[in-house]
């Protein structure tokens, strides 16, 4: 790939060039935390997305010419092709000439972690596994949880850019991968909470019960949770079901979850196959914002109640 051999990996006390791929609705207010540094040069395939985005943050035509100019390249992209395409293909990140350090901030299960991290080795791009939770306010906050796994010198390179959206970082011993079943684990307990809280809530609806009530029993007691101190009272009461992350994209992750080896060596995921079900539902039926907190859409319009009120 014609890469200097000599080139350091990165220095631990400053933040080197950095290249930023897909501007998502999680991935833009992240290059926007990146962008506060000095200019970062980005990529997506979709021009539109760079629309009201700061001028420090550049455009490329191409993974490959971000490669080109960037010693650090963060990527936070959703499939599984998305990854293969923009890292791998014809004009992907390993195409170019410059990068030494590839950051994986998606969500896409310890087998593509190594898959994609051999190849990168092979081009000559260490690849740090550091998937991020928080969802998109707290990209836009800069106080996201990220969970890390990857070589301690390539931590330590890239940890100034981290902080940068993180208001925890956490690192876990191991190769890429890592980071992935344990960021897998977190989504799962929380997909499955606001499964449980709709369900629940919505049969408290039905039998009459104020959702303001509820809700200050349950974030005062022993029901509170992610769901129920923040989804249901700001996305689902105001029926804005604005969280920031898709349907497809929870399926997805519930089907990672399912996927990892850990889960089919013996463990039971019992509730979790159920509520991925919940998600696949309120696909199905359609919903009328594409959002996960639209869940709850399918329980209501069977049980009659709303856990809010229209504006």
């Amino acid at each position: 790939m014609g890469r200097s051999e000599d080139k350091e990996v990165g220095h631990p006390d400053r933040i080197q060039s950095l290249g930023f791929l897909g501007l998502g609705s999680l991935g833009a207010p992240i290059a926007r935390r990146l962008a506060l540094a000095g200019p970062i040069v980005a990529f997506d395939p979709d021009p539109a997305r760079f629309d009201g985005l700061p001028a420090a943050i550049e455009r490329a035509a191409s993974p490959a010419e971000t490669g080109d100019r960037a010693d650090i390249v963060f990527a936070c992209l959703a499939a599984e092709s998305h990854h293969l395409e923009a890292l791998l293909g014809s004009a992907g990140l390993i195409r170019g000439r410059r990068c030494r350090i590839y950051v994986h901030l998606g969500t896409s299960g310890s087998p593509l972690l190594a898959r994609l991290a051999k190849s990168m080795a092979e081009a000559g791009i260490e690849t740090v596994d550091a998937p991020v939770t928080g969802g998109p306010p707290k990209a836009r906050s800069g106080e996201l949880t990220s969970i890390v796994s990857g070589k301690p010198e390539c931590f330590s390179a890239i940890r100034g850019a981290i902080d940068l959206y993180s208001r925890k970082v956490v690192g876990i011993d191991g190769p890429p991968g890592r980071a992935q079943t344990l960021k897998l684990v977190n989504n799962a307990i929380a997909l499955v909470n606001l499964v449980a809280a709709c369900e629940s809530l919505v049969v408290g609806a039905k039998a009459g019960l104020p959702i303001d009530a509820m809700l200050e029993v349950i974030n005062n007691g022993s029901g509170q949770n992610s769901a129920t101190q923040a989804k249901v009272p700001a996305h689902i009461v105001p029926r804005s079901f604005d969280f920031g992350a898709s349907l497809d994209v929870v399926i997805k992750d519930l089907e990672l979850f399912l996927a990892e080896p850990a889960a089919n060596e013996g463990a039971v995921v019992d509730t979790c196959r159920s509520a991925l079900q919940a998600y696949r539902r309120a696909k199905a039926e359609g919903v009328e914002i594409d959002d996960l907190t639209a869940v709850v859409r399918p329980m209501e319009r069977r049980a009659g109640a709303e856990l809010g009120t229209r504006p």
